[in-house]
């Protein structure tokens, strides 16, 4: 049975909610280890939960294997933070399956809702979660890209200064 025939199971439940629901942790969208070390930091020091969240499609143009090498480094370089992470693969349904066999927490799939089902079904099995749309971060840190770690931290440590506790 491949990953498009039906396969007879009852529809699997996947979320749609993108983590957005009132309370949940803040996503912040990074592009780098610079940008994960940085945010881990500061949420770290704030005491607060975060969700590391990558760039829109970076499941597909950087690959999970970046991904979870950038994830690990990040836990290794903070370990008293508390986060989760998703990478967004958006409709490629390749990329959430080698970001499922990388051992992603969660990924985002953006195609076709059948194929989302399957890929649902998988996740579930792996332990992983698949997400259907991506949460709204609270920040990007492409708005500045280039920074130094201190300028990341301190960036992301105002935003979540600026946000209710969850």
């Amino acid at each position: 049975m491949g990953l498009l025939e039906p396969h007879g199971r009852g529809r699997r439940p996947f979320r749609r909610d993108a983590l957005s629901e009132p309370g949940s942790a803040p996503a912040i969208v990074v592009h780098s280890l610079t940008h994960a070390v940085a945010a881990l930091k500061a949420a770290a020091a704030a005491d607060r939960e975060i969700v590391l969240l990558s760039a829109a499609g970076a499941g597909v143009y950087a690959g999970a294997g970046w991904w979870k090498a950038v994830i690990d480094a990040a836990r290794e370089a903070a370990p008293g933070a508390r986060f989760s992470h998703i990478l967004d693969c958006g409709d490629a349904a390749g990329a959430v399956q080698a970001a499922l066999r990388a051992g992603v927490e969660a990924a985002i799939f953006t195609g076709r809702p059948d194929v989302a089902e399957r890929l649902a079904a998988i996740a579930e099995a792996r332990g992983s979660r698949l997400l259907t749309a991506r949460p709204q971060p609270a920040l990007d840190l492409a708005v500045c890209f280039f920074a130094n770690a201190e300028t990341l931290r301190r960036r992301v440590a105002d935003v979540l200064a600026s946000l209710p506790p969850v």
